[in-house]
């Protein structure tokens, strides 16, 4: 992809701009987006456009930004344009503190998760829907701080396969409360086109960018390859990252529960999801221990 050209034709030349996520490593599908980030200061939201058939995400972004998160996201961005050099030494600040970005992000995600955990058991006292919702999303913070912690960006797609495939240390012996929480082993090809149609209309109704185009384009890759798992942890943790922007005005749309529970293939089952919390916390805690001493 000519990404000079579509810089230009989408009114971006003049600032520092790089392309990260995936396509700049070595285990990109070839359902992954492009990831164009336009360091202009501006608080826009993403825009999603098609190129061909590629998706295209581009990410409005400052270069005075210090959520760890985000940095981590920039980390070893490929330079598509900056005559200023002011991309460069960013680029350099960032990679000279990555591993304290790694793990101050780790503990962030630690701390939402318990967070997450109180949250699903205030909402079965209180017979709230969407306590099994706040469980999911403790179990996803989970997985992001174990993964975070051995160096690995966020990556939906390619996160499972990432844990899979990790040594076996003290943090990482708590990867199979987060996959045994998430569900995985619940996947099959008839439950994922569920979830898949719940996920876009989710996707629709509070993103409206056209994500869904790409959530749709990954699902039918990881089904074709017959990647079921990878495709019921992608499917949960977009659903994740979009119900945790909306977390704080629940209240107001209460019928968002009929489409999360497929979305999100919840647990009905409350002594079940006062469980699972119990043990992603007990993890939490004990991860936060082990960083602590490090």
């Amino acid at each position: 992809m000519d990404l000079k050209k579509l810089v230009k034709e989408q009114g971006l030349s003049g600032f520092p701009i790089g392309l990260g996520g995936c396509r700049i490593s070595d285990f990109h599908f070839d359902s992954c987006e492009y990831n164009v980030v336009v360091f202009d200061g501006k608080l826009e939201p993403e825009k999603i456009i098609k190129s061909g058939d590629e998706f295209v995400v581009i990410h409005h972004a400052s270069l005075s930004e210090k959520i760890s998160k985000k940095l981590l996201q920039y980390d070893k961005l490929q330079i598509i344009d900056d005559e200023s050099w002011d991309l460069r030494m960013f680029l350099s600040k960032i990679n000279e503190k990555r591993s304290s970005l790694f793990t101050d992000f780790a503990k962030n995600c630690l701390i939402e998760s318990v967070f997450c955990c109180q949250k699903t058991k205030e909402a079965i006292q209180s017979s709230d829907v969407f306590a099994p919702c706040w469980q999911k999303c403790a179990s996803y913070y989970l997985a992001d701080a174990i993964s975070s912690l051995n160096h690995q960006r966020s990556s939906p797609s390619h996160m499972l396969d990432f844990l899979r495939k990790l040594g076996k240390n003290l943090i990482n012996e708590h990867i199979s409360v987060a996959t045994q929480t998430i569900g995985i082993e619940r996947a099959t090809p008839i439950l994922l086109e569920r979830m898949l149609k719940s996920t876009i209309g989710f996707s629709d109704l509070i993103e409206k960018n056209n994500h869904s185009q790409i959530i749709q384009k990954k699902h039918d890759f990881f089904v074709k390859n017959s990647m079921l798992s990878d495709c019921y942890f992608y499917l949960g943790y977009i659903n994740k990252e979009i119900f945790i922007k909306i977390k704080d005005t629940l209240n107001r749309e209460p019928d968002l529960i009929h489409i999360l529970k497929i979305a999100f293939d919840v647990e009905a089952d409350n002594n079940l999801l006062l469980q699972q919390a119990e043990l992603v916390q007990k993890s939490c805690n004990e991860i936060l221990e082990t960083v602590s001493r490090a």
